[in-house]
């Protein structure tokens, strides 16, 4: 009942709108003067509004519409020549169909029937009871619920509220020592005003490359339509209240170590949009800023088991692609956090969807492998095929098959946990259901549970592997077309 009554009460109010005039971005010219953006990706954003204003001497009151609605008003800053700000106020309450019904409440207005038969129109006058569920009025000796009945009804108001605004308007007390014309400056911080990366990446197999296209979109919930602005962009993530807290870095192999070509401010990258734009109201806003074509790139499947996973049944290992954002053989660019996602052509040439996935900032020089999704036809199953325990004796004599990390004993204590030793055989089996070879990257994750296990060892294992870190090591294996293989590798550990 209450959003058909505001629906009812929205039509109703056009009449009584109409001398409110339309609002800033709809037609009207805003008061906004030289205007610069600088928005963050955390969906907040820092406006400079410089406006000419005529500002008397002594103590005066100065209104400034078309600022943001959901601005932050502890953030303002004000600041005129010869000029001192004593007070500052900021009217959100806009003038909408719904608040203007409220306000009305224990006042008279002027309900409007037509017929639509005759066209004749019936006037009433009728107080406004509450809108709290609906709109109730008295009529005369009856109560009435105001309801979309299919018939024309509109309502009159005898004036519009003083305390409901047609556009966000900060109104500001200042103290000047002169009178005169002169550029005041305006600085806030607001919500609702936000950006975000999106990529579309063409994946060529057969070549081995990947066209990567990147796109911000800007959005706009502010209330406001910001006219003519200078507009920057921010990579990161500033601290805000508590907020920006560390992330992890989704599908980052390892992490760059070049410099993009773009302007820094402080930790952060900056992305100037040419030219001046209007960024209006309730609007996204696309804007291309990354386009390469033909990066290496490569097809990766791949599993991480934990410690002494023991799989009831084959699993399907994840697919990925794999690419780089290097100056040389990548992309060439810091990339902002978004989406990626990926297509390949069908035998038709046609781009099909094959997956997306997310990537936080990543410095350029980055290897990223980013899932796509699962491979339909290459499983890999995890067991244990032996455990036991071992003697110290046995314990010492695999003491060059040692994994070490730092290569420093990093703490002593003089009490240890009881010396226990295991002999632990993981047998990983692999089947191919394709047509060609695959390789398969398999990761054994679990390895580091704390300072007391760093000396474990691999003293067996079919293909040599690489230690990723302490906790985890990762194995390439070739899996033959239409076919299956088993792996083995031996761990001797104090867990």
């Amino acid at each position: 009942m209450l959003a058909r009554s505001r629906i009812l009460a929205a039509s109703a109010l056009s009449a009584a709108l109409l001398g409110a005039g339309p609002a800033a971005g709809q037609g009207e010219a805003s008061a906004q003067g030289a205007l610069s953006v600088t928005i963050y990706n955390t969906g907040q954003a820092l406006v400079q509004d410089v406006r000419q204003l005529d500002i008397a001497r002594g103590r005066s009151r100065i209104e400034f519409p078309d600022v943001s609605a959901r601005i932050r008003p502890e953030t303002l800053s004000f600041s005129a020549a010869d000029t001192a700000i004593v007070e500052q106020n900021f009217d959100f309450d806009l003038l909408t169909p719904a608040k203007l019904i409220e306000k009305a409440i224990g006042q008279t207005v002027t309900l409007v029937r037509t017929n639509p038969a005759t066209g004749q129109e019936l006037r009433e006058r009728a107080e406004v009871l509450s809108t709290a569920g609906g709109t109730v009025v008295k009529i005369g000796d009856r109560i009435e619920v105001l309801r979309d009945d299919g018939l024309p009804v509109r309502v009159i108001f005898d004036g519009v509220p003083p305390n409901l605004r047609a556009r966000p308007t900060l109104s500001v007390t200042l103290d000047s020592a002169r009178g005169g014309a002169r550029p005041a400056s305006l600085r806030y911080l607001t919500t609702g005003l936000g950006w975000s990366a999106d990529y579309v990446a063409l994946y060529d197999e057969v070549a081995g490359t990947v066209d990567m296209q990147g796109w911000v979109t800007l959005t706009n919930q502010t209330g406001t339509t910001f006219h003519d602005t200078d507009t920057l962009l921010v990579m990161g993530d500033p601290a805000s209240g508590g907020s920006g807290g560390r992330r992890s870095s989704r599908g980052l192999v390892e992490a760059g170590t070049e410099t993009a070509e773009r302007e820094r401010l402080g930790d952060f990258y900056l992305y100037p949009l040419e030219g001046k734009t209007t960024i209006a109201n309730a609007q996204t806003k696309q804007v291309s800023f990354l386009d390469v074509q033909g990066v290496p790139a490569r097809k990766v499947y791949a599993r991480t088991v934990g410690w002494m996973q023991n799989d009831p049944q084959p699993v399907n290992v994840a697919s990925e692609i794999a690419f780089s954002s290097s100056r040389q053989g990548g992309l060439g660019d810091a990339l902002p956090s978004g989406a990626v996602r990926f297509y390949q052509r069908d035998s038709q040439g046609s781009p099909q969807f094959v997956g997306e996935n997310r990537i936080d900032h990543t410095p350029m020089g980055s290897s990223l492998s980013l899932r796509t999704g699962d491979a339909f036809d290459i499983t890999l199953q995890s067991e244990i095929e032996g455990r036991e325990r071992i003697s110290a004796a046995a314990w010492e004599a695999s003491a060059r098959y040692r994994v070490k990390v730092d290569g420093e004993v990093v703490r002593e204590v003089s009490v240890e946990r009881p010396v226990t030793f295991y002999r632990t055989t993981m047998r990983y089996t692999l089947t191919n259901g394709r047509s060609e070879p695959a390789t398969v990257d398999l990761t054994q994750a679990g390895l580091f549970r704390g300072w007391w296990s760093n000396d474990y060892r691999i003293v067996s294992e079919d293909l040599p592997g690489r230690q990723d870190t302490i906790d985890r090591r990762t194995w390439s294996i070739p899996v033959p077309a239409n076919g299956k293989r088993e792996f083995r590798v031996t761990f001797e550990t104090r867990y």
